[in-house]
């Protein structure tokens, strides 16, 4: 069973350590002690609040797409026809582009508000190892 320390979890959810104590301590989150009294996370657990938290999102219009990011706008870049928008989406950068009509459409401005929604027909899933996750490194 795959268990993950207090701050990996954090990593993994993009909050603090410390948050991840709050949650244990409250009991929204349920952690266990392992060999050497470290507090641990099994990953059903982490995986069964982090489903449990996302919910759906409050104004949704009917589509097909479920895998929606929420972040800020960090650049716009635009020419007479195409932009390319970039958002920071917790760890995760976002780089799109659309026509520069969309753009101006949206007012997507630097530090503007926007959520990613992504459609895609393939998406490649590769595992990763904790000790991975608590190094920094990545398998992508």
């Amino acid at each position: 069973m795959t268990v993950f320390r207090i701050g990996e979890a954090a990593q993994l959810l993009g909050v603090s350590a410390d948050t991840v104590r709050r949650w244990v301590d409250s009991g929204r989150l349920v952690a266990t002690r392992d060999e050497h009294g470290h507090r641990v996370i099994a990953g059903v657990d982490l995986a069964d609040f982090v489903r449990a938290q996302a919910g759906e999102p409050d104004s949704v219009a009917a589509s097909s797409a479920r895998n929606r990011l929420r972040g800020i706008v960090t650049a716009v870049t635009k020419d007479t026809v195409m932009a390319q928008v970039e958002i920071q989406a917790g760890p995760f950068r976002l780089v799109s582009l659309l026509s520069r009509e969309a753009v101006d459409a949206l007012d997507l401005q630097v530090g503007s508000v926007a959520v990613a929604v992504i459609k895609s027909t393939t998406v490649v899933v590769e595992r990763s190892s904790p000790a991975e996750l608590s190094s920094g490194r990545s398998t992508t």
